[in-house]
């Protein structure tokens, strides 16, 4: 084994040591996608999805050879290793990859994500010396696909101020209600983070119970109030999970959150909507 020395290019992401703590870009990937799709000279834009736009997979004509648009996306996904502000938007370009459709509808959704990429090539993640405390935000789009509604979640887990986790995922089932779909969120974050705790507690490390936020006012009364159970009977698994996180001494506490946090980008397609409150612990934004 030999000792490279540090680390500052793997795998298309490129590492910048800084007095006050690392960060992380993909700017040479960026610079080369656009290049290899022919939009390194396109107009830059400041959002990802136009407000209120959803993709169907009824709409427009199917693409003769979907081959640029399928390796467009595939590179995009490798995107969202270190840059969670594309996740939602690439989630939704995702799912139509079996059956893209032209310039009317698809194919200008993912041509929209890398003229948004033309605007910020240099984001990425920025980590810092910072507590061991874990605080995680909870979202979800309810029933916001066109073809089947089911619902978009959406969480991120952030370790002291640094991001270390975070997802943006159709939710496998089909909810009756925004508290059903919000509450299926939280289960999921709470799995989460179980799972890191267990690894840190193997790393002999000791957490603060963690705080999850969440916006919806039902789902937090259900996941401390038992009494609820008898009128959820079709969510009895994640009333269980998120149930016994929150009851737990020390496990997790889940609390009401009124600011728009950065889990609007995992969930929302308008980028233009996210408080800049949370933007320094988020994205590295160069001088």
């Amino acid at each position: 084994m030999k000792d490279l020395g540090p680390l500052h290019y793997f795998l298309g992401i490129e590492v910048q040591r800084q007095s006050h703590g690392l960060s992380l870009t993909q700017t040479k990937y960026v610079t080369d996608l656009l290049k290899c799709t022919n939009m390194i000279d396109a107009k830059p834009i400041t959002s990802l999805a136009a407000s209120g736009k959803r993709l169907s997979i009824h709409e427009g004509t199917l693409l003769s050879d979907p081959t640029q648009n399928r390796n467009t996306v595939g590179a995009l996904q490798y995107l969202t290793l270190i840059r969670p502000d594309i996740a939602f938007a690439v989630n939704q370009v995702c799912k139509y990859m079996h059956r893209p459709t032209t310039y009317t509808l698809h194919w200008v959704a993912v041509k929209r994500i890398l003229c948004y990429l033309k605007h910020t090539p240099t984001h990425g993640l920025f980590y810092q010396p910072s507590s061991l405390s874990i605080t995680a935000f909870s979202d979800a789009d309810y029933a916001g696909d066109l073809d089947d509604r089911h619902s978009t979640g959406g969480y991120c887990v952030y370790l002291g101020k640094n991001i270390i986790s975070w997802s943006s995922k159709t939710q496998c089932t089909v909810s009756r209600s925004s508290t059903e779909t919000e509450y299926r969120q939280l289960a999921y974050i709470a799995v989460e983070i179980s799972w890191l705790r267990y690894l840190f507690k193997d790393l002999q490390l000791s957490l603060t119970c963690p705080k999850i936020w969440c916006d919806n006012i039902n789902s937090i009364s259900l996941a401390s109030n038992p009494l609820f159970h008898a009128r959820i009977r079709h969510l009895e698994v994640d009333y269980h999970m998120s149930e016994k996180k929150s009851s737990k001494k020390n496990s997790m506490l889940i609390t009401y959150a009124l600011k728009i946090s950065l889990l609007t980008y995992l969930q929302k397609d308008c980028l233009q909507f996210v408080s800049s409150y949370w933007l320094p612990s988020f994205l590295w934004l160069p001088a």
